[in-house]
């Protein structure tokens, strides 16, 4: 009998990196189909393509607002904030769609404000662009979905978390990606409670958002029984700021503000404007953590997150976009998707078929958020986990532990439907 010639040891090794290399890319196939942390591009489509294929157009507007430049370089907004997570999310839209004969396009209208900006979105409602992803000011908002009320055309708000817009002042033609401040701050508030840190302090800046966060800030914690023992106002000059001096008159004007507050465990931050909360942390009287809109942030998107599948969704927005994703970004992509995967579900361009789609049970949209996020029947606003996070990492995610619902965890953070305002979808 011929000599049995037995295997080398190098030829053993590559046999097993090679069968521990399928073994990764089978496992990470099953991972992604049981979790759905990627966007259903991988779901095999369930009707037959149309023979005659339709188009989705979507236009993403955002409005030319006049801000005051905050304290950070960093802080600068990307002149395509927004845009580029909406062009993700068509790209994503499109690679479906292709299957289903559905095919997605993106316009824009930047660079303009107020009446201008409502006649170029009423023009091109008028001319069938059903779809609008909108960053605009509260006001902004309201009255292009006046302007709109009469035609089949609908916006989805990326930028705007004035809760107004989902309570008395909601409307049927308006949808939230963006999440609102109630949202932002209760889950804030949970992980406060969560970590026994009750006793807090409230600064707050002059500008109207400031007071809205502030007025958010306050109901959450009383509502997580939490306790605001004392609040102050930061009263800057814009144009003129207190930094004139440098860095060494902040560092013993931020001493004196916090003196005289009492003993507390976090101290908040409400400073929409970005106008001052980065000089709190690490230069407040006594050592304690800052927490609100700077220090311990509440966001719908971070840009270091890796779980539940984002590193592949952050390296192809990195290709993209060549920066990190931003939360208006984020919205934007929800935004997009969502259309993206009510079109595809309910096999149709018609903009009331898919809305309709949107608010039912049956909808539900995989955005790398750990489960799949649905849209409020009450106000449209649609709910999904919120980080807690540091500018370089996150800390955790909200709901946190413990707190509990009778239809989804998720509706702990934000107006629930007991409480809402909101009769227009009634």
């Amino acid at each position: 009998m011929p000599e049995t010639k037995k295997p080398s040891l190098s030829s053993l090794r590559l046999a097993t990196r090679q069968s521990l290399v399928w073994l990764g890319l089978i496992t990470a196939m099953i991972f992604g189909l049981v979790v759905g942390s990627a966007p259903s591009l991988a779901v095999e489509p369930t009707v037959a393509p149309q023979s005659g294929g339709t188009t989705v157009s979507m236009i993403f507007v955002r409005e030319d607002r006049d801000r005051l430049p905050p304290l950070s370089l960093l802080d600068f907004r990307p002149p395509n904030d927004g845009y580029d997570g909406a062009k993700l999310a068509v790209d994503d839209n499109n690679t479906t769609g292709r299957f289903l004969n559905q095919k997605f396009t993106l316009g824009t209208i930047v660079g303009v404000k107020g009446d201008d900006l409502i006649q170029h979105v009423v023009e091109e409602a008028k001319a069938g662009v059903s779809f609008f992803i909108v960053d605009a000011t509260t006001e902004t908002l309201l009255k292009l979905s006046d302007a709109l009320k009469d035609l089949p055309a609908v916006i989805f708000n990326v930028g705007a978390s004035d809760q107004r817009l989902r309570e008395e002042d909601c409307r049927k033609n308006i949808k939230h990606t963006a999440a609102s401040y109630a949202m932002l701050t209760d889950a804030l508030a949970q992980y406060l409670a969560w970590k026994q840190w009750r006793k807090l302090v409230l600064v707050t800046g002059p500008q109207p958002e400031d007071k809205l966060y502030a007025d958010s800030l306050r109901r959450s914690m009383k509502r997580f029984g939490l306790k605001i023992l004392a609040e102050k106002e930061f009263v800057y000059e814009s144009g003129s700021r207190r930094t004139d001096g440098g860095y060494e008159q902040v560092q013993k004007q931020i001493p004196t503000f916090t003196q005289t507050l009492p003993e507390y465990d976090v101290l908040l931050v409400a400073d929409e404007a970005h106008q001052f909360g980065d000089y709190l942390p690490f230069r407040t009287w006594i050592p304690r953590p800052v927490a609100g809109t700077h220090g311990l942030v509440p966001m719908t998107w971070h840009p270091a997150s890796e779980l539940w599948g984002a590193t592949q969704f952050q390296n192809r927005f990195q290709r993209l976009a060549g920066r990190t994703m931003s939360e208006i970004d984020y919205a934007a992509w929800m935004a997009v998707r969502s259309i993206g995967e009510a079109a595809t579900r309910a096999n149709s361009a018609d903009s009331k078929t898919l809305i309709d789609y949107m608010l039912s049970q049956k909808f539900e949209l995989a955005a790398f958020k750990g489960q799949k996020l649905t849209y409020r029947p009450w106000n449209a606003q649609i709910r999904e986990p919120i980080f807690v996070a540091t500018p370089k990492i996150h800390v955790s995610v909200s709901p946190q532990p413990g707190f509990l619902h009778k239809v989804t965890v998720l509706d702990t953070m934000g107006i629930d439907k007991p409480e809402t305002k909101c009769k227009a979808f009634q």
